[in-house]
């Protein structure tokens, strides 16, 4: 058997029809000599080209779930283990529902619960209350021990003497002159346990504040700091109360180039936009 001129193969089919003296050949897939071009052949069946198409697509996923998470185990409770670098991820663990006067309480007694006590704690003692002397001193019995809270109250009256105050453009009581706003609040960023047992843990809080005053023909106008406060804490009571803490600039990053926003707009989005509770 040959090739014909045609391209069909000669001899004759029996059965087949006439075709002038040539066979009419039907290939295998479905196409025929006399018929249109046939499509050329890739060397793959669509069979074939399926099979390494889901090949394809089962290598990618094999890969993008090896580098999930950073190939890194997690604890039972799902924190990562590498706290180094995951300092701040979240643990799905549910925020506390305990206040105590608006500060949160009910914390677990987990490296996590002691970053979200050190946060909380951080915001209260970084609010307007603090330069009131009656909330103060609520703030301070809520979130100190005891005997921490006692020996406090004293240096922090003399801190916020009259004289301080007045430098912020408040009165001897704390108050904000007619038709001004104070503003002081503490925005949290991260948290870093540095230690943890035997009922103690030591936290860093870095965090970001707003401070001044916002009004018209305010000298003090609202502006941003960069400080990092480290909590010693103490299991007391069945919650996280803090020993002894202390404060150091920075780290701050480089001013971004927003424009600065005006006193009103300011003082308006203290009042509509409220604080959190953190919980890792």
């Amino acid at each position: 058997m040959s090739l014909s001129d045609g391209g069909g193969y000669g001899g004759g089919e029996p059965g087949g029809p006439d075709t002038g003296g040539q066979t009419r050949t039907t290939l295998p897939d479905g196409g025929d000599t006399y018929g249109a071009g046939r499509r050329p052949r890739t060397g793959f069946s669509s069979r074939n080209l399926v099979t390494v198409v889901g090949v394809v697509v089962l290598l990618i996923a094999a890969i993008a779930f090896a580098n999930r998470g950073g190939g890194e185990p997690s604890g039972a409770d799902g924190a990562a283990k590498d706290t180094d670098t995951q300092a701040t991820a979240p643990t799905g663990t549910k925020p506390v529902t305990g206040k105590n006067g608006g500060i949160a309480t009910g914390f677990a007694k987990t490296e996590q619960g002691a970053q979200s006590a050190a946060a909380n704690y951080s915001v209260a003692l970084g609010s307007e209350g603090m330069f009131k002397a009656d909330s103060r001193h609520a703030i301070v019995d809520r979130v100190y021990t005891t005997d921490a809270a006692a020996r406090l109250k004293g240096s922090q009256d003399k801190a916020y003497s009259a004289d301080f105050l007045r430098k912020l453009g408040l009165d001897a009581a704390g108050n904000a002159p007619k038709g001004m706003s104070f503003i002081s609040r503490t925005i949290p960023v991260g948290t870093k346990v540095e230690q943890f047992g035997d009922d103690k843990a030591k936290v860093a809080v870095w965090y970001t504040g707003l401070i001044g005053m916002a009004g018209p023909g305010s000298t003090d106008p609202v502006r941003t700091d960069w400080q990092t406060w480290t909590f010693e804490l103490s299991w007391s009571g069945g919650d996280w109360k803090i020993t002894d803490d202390a404060q150091k600039s920075g780290p701050a990053p480089v001013a971004g180039d927003v424009p600065a926003a005006g006193a009103g707009e300011i003082s308006k989005a203290v009042k509509d936009y409220g604080g959190f509770t953190y919980a890792r």
